[in-house]
């Protein structure tokens, strides 16, 4: 793919692990970020052996992306998949320009909300590395946090078979049943439009929006 020269601070890179995020950051790049170059980097197989062997078995696929990204003309790469996140991040000072994984800033916004933190995901693999993303803000804050952690039952199989109207109300109905919250986090990205669907309870809070306008703001320096 051509692009602007290596370090182009107007492009932004985004890594997924499904298509189905493409023409979710497309719109919130339209609503809220007119103008700003949008890449999209679809590698699916990377959170498939994630799932099956750990997020450390694929940090060498993950860093041979984003460094190509980089190399292709990136000011900055954003990584939406929670689970391969903090093995994106580390690959940053390798790359040479700003690395970010979508779900820092909510979980800084979550420890910012209350103490009594409760994450949910549909895949297993997710749950560990959007706990500890949380604690590292928690520690960046000054303060204390109790995480709790649900996993959705049956909600990644609705989600791999293409039910994503299955899906989103599954995450919806795990959401209702959480009670002793002070914030809802919903750790994966695909996971955003269930916000819409929960009303008059916790703050529910996704990653998709925040984590671009923090990448937007890597790329515009």
């Amino acid at each position: 793919m051509t692009g602007p020269a290596p370090g182009s601070a107007g492009v932004l890179a985004l890594l997924h692990t499904s298509p189905v995020h493409v023409p979710v950051f497309e719109a919130l790049r339209e609503a809220h970020h007119p103008g700003l170059a949008l890449r999209h980097l679809v590698r699916e197989e990377l959170l498939t052996a994630a799932a099956a062997e750990g997020p450390a078995s694929v940090a060498a696929e993950v860093e041979g992306a984003v460094l190509r990204a980089a190399r292709d003309g990136a000011g900055a790469v954003l990584c939406t998949c929670s689970t391969l996140g903090g093995v994106a991040e580390s690959a940053s000072a390798a790359a040479g320009v700003p690395v970010l994984r979508v779900d820092r800033p909510m979980a800084a916004e979550a420890v910012a909300t209350g103490p009594r933190i409760v994450v949910l995901a549909a895949l297993a693999e997710t749950l560990e590395p959007t706990t500890g993303l949380i604690a590292e803000e928690a520690r960046r804050a000054g303060r204390e946090v109790a995480p709790r952690s649900v996993l959705v039952p049956g909600a990644w199989e609705l989600f791999r078979s293409g039910d994503g109207e299955g899906y989103i109300a599954r995450v919806a109905a795990a959401a209702r049943e959480v009670s002793g919250a002070d914030v809802l986090v919903l750790a994966q990205a695909s996971m955003a439009p269930a916000r819409a669907l929960l009303t008059g309870g916790p703050p529910v809070l996704s990653s998709p929006r925040p984590g671009l306008a923090a990448a937007a703001r890597a790329v515009r320096g």
